[in-house]
């Protein structure tokens, strides 16, 4: 702030967004948006003289992130829309602090601090709204979402970490007459939005107000029923495994990346949690076996959800949760210099014999002596098909 004070006089540069609203509920403040009269160009040679790196991480829009021990701060000059498609906007550098404001989403986020800890609200309303736990937009809904369709995800993602009571009827008249405009939102935006909006505290009251608005449906087609997914948010506060209980067992057909775009690691811990081995019914020994097979970490996804399925058996639940996360599989004690050692010459058979020796080793709970034995006597009968 010293900086761009040097460069722009007093007031020339606010806090504003989420670490302002955040510092108004006592809530942690994480990153620190600054918004400036100066353009980007003056923003760099106000940092550069003070000493500070900076990077121009959205020169075109105005944006110069500063680093400042080890910390980056994103500063913005202020701005105004010229045009708008829907997903990008054409902007325009102002020096108006009202209507940098009128651009922005939800009046909680029109918020500005100066570096004396004045709280500026410009709408008039966002003190209130944030304080009250009301998700409004900054002038009219359905105009806001038209600059960003974005928009209407990030009115029920405010709402999960934010809102309290009733969501805005207006709100969400706009975001159910203008959700199909969503499809012009790429899968990227979308499904980073989205895994924000589950990883809040409790999302349910979001999720259930987007299945009104018919905003689920066109985020996540042939969603199932809430049921399974109301129990696991208050089992696990883990975005992905919620999204998984929103999801259909056949996630494998694409149902649950149809709209999104999640990483293989994502996908594949998606489809993995949806498989359906590991219900409550099974003993430790049959554990051990499905962690060896697919990691402690699938596992305890799939008892997660059959617990949220059946919250009554929790017992049976903590007891495999526990498995899961302190078994370690054992690696397989014997390989190919074994085989090769009882004077089987390498070959097809070396695998058929260490895959059958595996298949009974697990069966057998993973006994940790008579391995030799064991696989002399699976050589035995397979030396005859030589």
């Amino acid at each position: 702030m010293d900086a761009l004070e040097v460069a722009g006089g007093p007031d020339c540069a606010r806090f504003v967004g989420g670490s302002v609203r955040n510092a108004v509920l006592g809530q942690p403040v994480d990153d620190i948006d600054i918004a400036t009269t100066l353009t980007p160009d003056a923003v760099v040679a106000a940092l550069k003289a003070a000493g500070l790196r900076s990077v121009p991480t959205g020169i075109d829009h105005g944006t110069v992130t500063a680093i400042s021990d080890r910390r980056p701060y994103e500063i913005t000059t202020l701005r105004r829309d010229v045009t708008t498609d829907g997903r990008n906007a054409t902007v325009a550098f102002t020096t108006d602090w009202a209507e940098d404001a009128a651009r922005r989403d939800f009046r909680l986020n029109a918020l500005y601090a100066d570096r004396a800890g004045r709280i500026i609200d410009p709408t008039g309303a966002g003190l209130d709204d944030a304080r009250a736990g009301r998700i409004v937009f900054v002038g009219e809904a359905e105009t806001r979402i038209r600059e960003d369709y974005l928009r209407i995800l990030r009115f029920f993602r405010f709402y999960a970490w934010y809102g309290r009571g009733e969501p805005d009827a207006g709100a969400m008249a706009a975001c159910a007459a203008l959700k199909d405009g969503m499809g012009r939102l790429s899968a990227e935006r979308v499904t980073k939005e989205l895994l924000k909006l589950l990883a809040a505290p409790d999302p349910r009251s979001a999720v259930a107000a987007m299945e009104r608005a018919g905003v689920l449906e066109r985020v996540l087609p042939g969603s199932q029923g809430h049921g399974r997914f109301e129990a696991l948010c208050g089992l696990s506060d883990d975005a992905l495994l919620r999204l998984s209980a929103l999801s259909r067992p056949d996630a494998d057909s694409g149902l649950a990346t149809a709209r999104l775009r999640l990483s293989n690691a994502q996908r594949d811990r998606l489809i993995g949690a949806l498989d359906t081995e590991a219900s409550l019914d099974i003993s430790d020994r049959q554990a051990r076996a499905l962690i060896y097979r697919w990691g402690g970490g699938v596992v305890a996804d799939q008892v997660t959800l059959a617990w949220a399925d059946a919250p009554e058996r929790g017992e049976d639940a903590t007891r495999l949760l526990d498995l899961a996360a302190q078994w370690s599989p054992p690696s397989m004690p014997v390989g190919g210099a074994d085989v090769r050692a009882l004077g089987l010459a390498p070959g097809p058979l070396t695998g058929q014999a260490l895959k059958a020796f595996e298949v009974g080793w697990i069966a057998d709970d993973f006994p940790n002596e008579g391995h030799a034995e064991r696989l002399a006597a699976i050589l035995d009968e397979l030396r005859p098909q030589e």
